[in-house]
């Protein structure tokens, strides 16, 4: 594997991680995936992730190129989790 390929498995097995840790909650207590997921749905918090994610593209595109772009996704999705859980 080359560099691009090893930084893209980083944000790929983080994003599977907490996708299963979701499932297994949800398995838990029936509808917890929906308030997990509920950021998804407040512009807010997906504004501030945009541009946390436009933000990581753009700083890291000259080193990483599209290895950048997941991470951008990763950022900019755990962003506005975390906004949207401050209300």
């Amino acid at each position: 594997m080359g560099g691009g390929e090893t930084s893209l498995l980083a944000p790929v097995i983080i994003v599977a991680v907490l996708v299963i840790r979701t499932a297994f909650a949800e398995i838990r207590h029936t509808g917890s995936a929906r308030h997990e997921w509920a950021f998804a749905a407040d512009r807010r918090a997906m504004a501030a992730g945009a541009v946390v994610a436009v933000s990581v593209t753009a700083i890291g595109w000259s080193q990483s190129g599209w290895a950048a772009v997941a991470w951008a996704l990763l950022t900019g999705a755990l962003t506005a989790y975390l906004i949207s859980r401050d209300r």
